[in-house]
């Protein structure tokens, strides 16, 4: 059942239960023993008739225990589980695994290639072919294969950084099972419709009719996405996506610049009922333009990911207004129009002083990427200069027409202009307002549609001459120009033949005004729309790739798929364009996973008459030990009962001690029987192939020098309400086998400890035979370190120095053959070059703690250490981060004669005493309750984690197995492993 994560071994006993009304008419038939009185004949005349009567029928409460009592047998018998497997059915019958690979999948990624690998594992067990169908790769051919083989393709498979199109990968479905017509479909979904999810269900239901289909979705956290990023006014907002509306939730939107530093965040929420919300960053405009990455931080998907480039920026525009009544009239005002216009999208400054020439000085040393001139006159003088070369070092000019400038005679224009203009009604005059006409193909207003409500009555007219049409960007019905553009030097100037207010034309009314202005200020700043006006390069120029998002939404390098864009791409990724920066770094081109107007939805999976599971977030839990044992204390409870209403448990002491006595002893058995063997019912297994091994108890160094654990002195022991007494925490520690962590005092810090030390704990437990207990956090100067193999250390940059008795207790624990592990979690903050490590703020931290300490000699791991080796077969241990080194003991050779007590700090089962990280392991080891990882991976390679987990496995084991996968029995198993 879908929501609930609870299934049954055996669920055909539940029909059991069928039969609990017949059990009930045979429990209220019959009545409890009566109660026997004797009767002899010399007492005819004392006790003949009962104080108490016998009842007809057994009371109804207890016909209820007993019926309770009766049903959790009948359960218990039919194998419980939480956390159950998928329901699959079993048999020899070939298996077609569909398995959502887009960027919705990917925050969940590590769930659901759990799911697949438990189901290949069933099918492996049950002699099953299995073909694995990846809904992204329509065109890759599909065969049943060994679920062997599957299994290893599996692990190759990452989530795709962009929308998948699942209706492409029916004809390939549809053939597989054509040639399998008994072949049963499990599909692994994300439950996410983009838009053709309701047409790929149909076709799926149309040719999987009559076969048994199971649909994997629910159990799993709702994915977000981002789209539709707006640089406005007030500040930087973006669209939050999700696919369902059930419950409100909220997160944080991070913004970052592009060298991946943290600019600022926003928090988003969603109502019950919402599908979308918006987030707003409020920063200064120079900052929000700095801004080059948006990201959800609790998520790792591409889809969470909305870039930035300079389309986004919001430039600052200087205007400058030749008329001297705009001050007289603002509302009629050329300023007030373009103001109105622009403010959408730009950040306007009008000019606070009367002269042009003064006002195009103050903008040029602003170093404002636009400036508009509105019915300005001739430019000369220092300012006409200052302004030719603006222009030519990359800056945009803009003008509009009017009277001084129709009566002028500049050259700051892109065609040559005939003086005193076209009116109506004057020499070169029209019948009536001229309407527009075209817009170039060439221009950036291509694509536009042509207004119809826009018409013209007096503009200042281009004097015909060579390459006027190639500048003309707009024109009206007689051919005439509107608008006429040319390229000087880096930058552009643009020329608007009719005022900026509605003197001559209404086109400031129109909404197209709005669009003309926004695609102008676009190409500002932007060296590639600076040659829009270059008719061999419009539409036809493309951009190679430099950065590309993987489905998890880190960054690497452009795949051999990956294909240039064309320039102005603004569609949703795809396969051949996934989602990233294009082009040189000085006009990077940002391809994001969602058009601005995608939206999120969820699929319906009705029409495909499938049985609907949930993705396993747990392993399964038998619960038929907790079941029995409630039946247990029923039957106890329905015990009792009988014996009172028959008159007592004395009187039946007293009338039939052996059976009484037989019963209660039976009831005892049963019950330890019961509350024992209920905890022995787990199974421990091993993974990847690698042998079972032996593992040593807590306290390995004390057994090996054959003294037992020191309980410490009362005043040494630990103020915990769960630890009473000395004995207590010994007894605690010491019957489950512990990792321990030292106590920071920051609270993220110790919590990030412990959940990571829980993590690897559970993972051990899936891949080993430790079953170890919940992590320890210590207080290094007061608790007792001896019972613990492996202490981890968090390094804090800022830590005081621990005092001297603390690390004299850290240094005789060390010498007496424990393990502490460092982690200074800084390999990302080392200053480049040679011994940029050393210099890091963790590390020098930690050399103010080791400076007293007899530490000896360290050295990285090399690749024949034993710890590349002990469990796993590695190369290098990342963490949260993968450019750390890790640090051990070099163990030198002794010396004859060497002083014992004088030995430098080592184990003598060849254990590194320390071990020194700075990749950050309990950070990438981190999960939260629901399963999911606490802090993302960096750089984020698709399998960091699940390295990281292993380096961990193999730390643990070489402190509780010492190097004994060091001796040369256990060669030619690695090299089978290695293949060699």
């Amino acid at each position: 059942m879908m929501g609930l994560p609870l299934g049954f071994a055996q669920p055909l006993i539940l029909l059991g239960l069928l039969s609990l009304p017949v059990l009930w008419w045979l429990l209220r038939l019959i009545p409890p023993r009566p109660l026997r009185v004797e009767f002899p004949p010399t007492r005819l005349l004392f006790d003949i008739k009962p104080k108490e009567d016998t009842p007809s029928r057994t009371p109804w409460w207890l016909t209820l225990l007993r019926l309770v009592l009766a049903t959790l047998v009948i359960i218990a018998a039919a194998g419980p589980l939480w956390n159950p497997p998928l329901a699959t059915s079993s048999g020899s019958t070939p298996l077609a695994l569909l398995i959502d690979d887009g960027f919705s999948a990917a925050a969940s990624w590590d769930l659901r290639l759990r799911t697949a690998d438990d189901i290949l594992a069933r099918a492996e067990a049950d002699n099953r072919g299995v073909a694995l169908v990846t809904l992204g790769d329509a065109t890759r051919d599909i065969s049943v294969q060994p679920p062997a083989a599957a299994r290893v393709r599996l692990t190759q498979l990452k989530p795709k950084p962009h929308a998948v199109e699942r209706t492409d990968a029916l004809p390939t479905i549809s053939r597989l099972l054509a040639a399998s017509p008994d072949m049963e479909v499990v599909w692994l979904s994300d439950g996410v419709d983009l838009g053709r999810g309701s047409e790929f269900v149909a076709g799926l239901g149309r040719i999987t009719e009559g076969r048994t289909v199971s649909v994997v979705s629910g159990g799993l956290p709702t994915p977000h996405a981002l789209a539709a990023a707006d640089n406005a006014a007030g500040g930087l907002s973006v669209k939050v996506l999700r696919a369902t509306t059930d419950g409100s939730e909220g997160g944080i939107i991070r913004a970052l610049d592009l060298k991946g530093l943290p600019l600022g965040e926003a928090r988003f929420t969603f109502k019950q009922g919402d599908l979308e919300t918006d987030a707003e960053i409020n920063l200064p405009v120079e900052i929000r333009n700095d801004i080059a990455r948006l990201e959800i931080p609790a998520e790792r998907s591409a889809g969470t990911v909305q870039l930035l480039d300079k389309r986004w920026r919001r430039r600052t525009i200087g205007v400058i207004s030749g008329a001297t009544a705009d001050t007289a009239q603002p509302l009629l005002a050329s300023t007030y129009y373009l103001s109105r216009a622009l403010n959408p999208f730009a950040d306007v400054r009008l000019s606070e002083v009367a002269a042009p020439a003064e006002a195009v000085r103050r903008f040029i040393e602003q170093n404002v990427p636009m400036i508009m001139l509105a019915d300005v006159g001739n430019v000369s003088g220092e300012a006409r200069d200052r302004l030719a070369a603006w222009i030519d070092d990359g800056g945009m000019l803009v003008r509009f027409a009017g009277p001084r400038l129709a009566a002028a005679d500049d050259d700051l224009v892109p065609v040559k202009l005939r003086r005193g203009g076209r009116t109506l009604g004057g020499s070169l005059s029209w019948d009536q307002p001229q309407p527009l006409a075209a817009f170039s193909r060439e221009g950036p207003f291509n694509n536009m549609p042509v207004p119809k409500d826009v018409t013209v009555s007096r503009q200042v007219l281009a004097e015909p001459e060579a390459g006027l049409v190639e500048r003309t960007w707009a024109t009206l019905a007689d051919g005439t120009p509107l608008v006429t553009a040319v390229k000087r030097g880096k930058g552009m100037i643009v020329l608007f033949h009719v005022t900026a207010d509605t003197r001559w034309s209404d086109l400031p009314l129109s909404g197209s005004f709005v669009d003309m202005l926004r695609r102008i200020v676009g190409l500002a700043g932007t060296t590639a729309t600076n040659e829009a006006s270059d008719k061999n390069k419009a539409e036809r120029e493309v951009v190679p790739p430099t950065r590309i998002l993987d489905g998890f939404g880190a960054f690497g390098p452009p795949t051999a798929t990956t294909r240039p864009v064309p320039v102005g791409y603004v569609a949703r990724a795809i396969a051949d364009h996934p989602p990233g920066f294009y082009g040189p770094p000085e006009g990077l081109l940002a391809v994001n996973t969602l058009a601005p107007t995608d939206k999120l939805a969820a699929i319906d999976y009705a029409p495909l008459r499938a049985r609907l599971e949930a993705y396993q977030v747990g392993e399964p839990q038998d619960l038929r030990g907790p079941v029995l044992m409630g039946a247990l204390g029923l039957l106890a409870l329905d015990a009792l009962v009988v014996f009172l209403l028959a008159g007592g448990i004395g009187q039946i002491m007293r009338r039939r001690p052996r059976a009484a006595t037989t019963v209660l002893a039976i009831g005892l058995f049963a019950g330890s029987v019961l509350a024992f063997g209920s905890q022995a019912w787990a199974q421990a297994s091993t993974q990847d192939g690698a042998p079972r091994q032996q593992t040593r108890p807590p306290v390995r160094m004390l057994i090996q020098q054959g003294s037992p654990p020191s309980i410490p002195a009362p005043s040494t022991v630990r103020p915990a309400t769960d630890v009473p007494t000395n004995l207590d925490f010994a007894m605690k520690v010491t019957t489950e086998t512990r990792l321990a962590y030292v106590i920071t005092g920051d609270a993220e810090v110790d919590n990030i400890s412990k959940s990571g030390l829980q993590g690897l704990t559970l993972y051990l437990a899936q891949r080993t035979a430790l079953e170890g207990g919940d992590p320890i956090g210590l207080d290094i100067a007061r608790d007792e370190l001896s019972f613990f193999p492996l202490i981890y250390w968090p390094v804090l940059p800022n830590a005081a120095r621990p005092s001297p008795a603390a690390l004299a207790r850290i240094e005789a624990y060390m010498k007496n053959g424990g393990t502490v592990l460092f982690d200074t979690r800084d390999a990302i903050m080392a200053p480049p070059g040679p011994g940029g490590a050393s210099r890091a703020p963790g590390m020098v931290a930690l050399r103010n703690i080791l400076g007293s300490l007899d530490i000896p000699e360290l050295e990285p791991v090399s690749r024949d250490h034993v710890l590349t080796k002990t469990f796993f077969l590695l190369r290098d241990f990342p963490g949260r981060f993968n450019s750390g080194q890790l640090w051990v003991e070099a163990l030198p050779t002794a010396k004859d004669g060497e002083d014992e007590s004088k030995r430098p700090a080592r184990a003598g089962d060849g254990v590194s005493s320390i071990i020194i990280t700075s990749n950050d392991f309990a950070g990438a080891w981190a999960t939260r309750s629901d399963g999911q990882s606490m802090l993302p991976m960096v750089p984020g390679e698709p399998r960091q984690r699940d390295f990281a987990f292993r380096a961990g496995v193999n730390i643990v084991m070489y402190t509780l197995t010492g190097n004994y996968k060091a001796d040369q029995v256990h060669v030619p198993a690695l090299l089978e492993r290695l293949g060699q």
